[in-house]
């Protein structure tokens, strides 16, 4: 028996979960200085559950004179509100805007702990697409059962608004951040968010640092492209999306191109000549990445999928 069918035990073991382990909720939203006044968060390197509320992806904060620009909202309500907690303590200027790097499950679920709060959410327009999709009402549903009781009948899909049809920029009590569309790539609304002052970039789901990313249904080709753009813009520190902060962006930049670059490579040397999938991936040495967190749980699904598109590419007699 699941525990997402009795969802108004939700609340009460809300509670007793948060009485059994106060040690560990505090320890698992401990907050990191990136520089004066920037502040962030960082997830677990695993995948979501109700074990570890969802707590996957990193966000951040930036506190200024005039308010608090948050940048994504993190896995669940209950999350997002230890974050708001957290930032009260820093601080009592409002919370005025949070910006979503993108729509994904593990960084908009906490939104509507925001918006109480008055808080305007912007985001890239592509957002939309997903918003209102199939896909992603579908996966609420489901994140209702598995993520159960952090993610329950009372969370909802929160939209921008401020929608984003180009890049575009924020200023408020005296800091400026620029905010650039770099998709489509592990979406199609990837945002990142440049904090002028310090030289601080967060990248959202771009750079996943130190593991294995989860390409899904990314354009794996423009993500490669939108990572060489970050080695252009040069950051002095980078918050990923997820894992720890960098000091040394430009190696963690290039990491996860690189793994990408090698899917694509030697997957498209299978698709070209129409190798089955299976054998292609016996056939590939991995060492150099086998090593890195959550390998086993992403990385043959992120080589099948891009086999899929560029065997499809390459049906359509399009190079990848």
């Amino acid at each position: 028996m699941k525990l997402g069918r009795w969802p108004k035990l939700g609340p009460l073991l809300l509670w007793a979960l948060g009485c059994l382990a106060p040690s560990a909720a505090a320890e698992a939203l401990n907050l990191q200085s990136v520089a004066p006044n920037i502040w962030f968060v960082q997830g677990e390197a695993a995948v979501g559950s109700s074990a570890n509320r969802n707590f996957i992806s990193n966000a951040g904060f930036v506190i200024t004179p005039e308010g608090v620009v948050v940048i994504d909202a993190l896995g669940s309500p209950a999350l997002a509100q230890e974050l708001i907690d957290a930032i009260r303590r820093l601080t009592a200027q409002p919370i005025r805007y949070v910006i979503v790097t993108h729509y994904h499950a593990d960084h908009i679920y906490g939104l509507q702990a925001f918006k109480a709060l008055g808080a305007t959410v912007i985001a890239q327009q592509g957002g939309k697409q997903y918003l209102n999709s199939e896909t992603a009402s579908l996966r609420l549903s489901a994140s209702r059962e598995e993520l159960f009781p952090w993610i329950d009948e009372n969370t909802r899909l929160v939209p921008a608004d401020r929608w984003l049809a180009q890049d575009g920029s924020l200023e408020l009590g005296g800091e400026r951040f620029h905010i650039q569309h770099l998709g489509p790539a592990h979406t199609h609304e990837d945002l990142v968010v440049q904090v002028e002052k310090a030289g601080v970039v967060f990248a959202g789901d771009l750079v996943f640092r130190g593991r294995i990313p989860f390409v899904g249904q990314a354009d794996s080709g423009q993500w490669i492209a939108a990572l060489e753009r970050l080695i252009e813009i040069k950051p002095r520190v980078l918050v990923p999306g997820h894992g720890a902060l960098s000091s040394d962006p430009l190696a963690d930049l290039q990491l996860t191109r690189d793994y990408l670059r090698y899917l694509r490579q030697t997957m498209a040397a299978a698709a070209a000549e129409l190798e089955p999938f299976e054998q292609a991936y016996a056939r590939v040495d991995w060492s150099r990445f086998e090593h890195l967190p959550l390998f086993r749980a992403a990385n043959r699904m992120n080589a099948y999928n891009i086999y899929l598109a560029l065997e499809q590419q390459a049906s359509q007699g399009l190079k990848p």
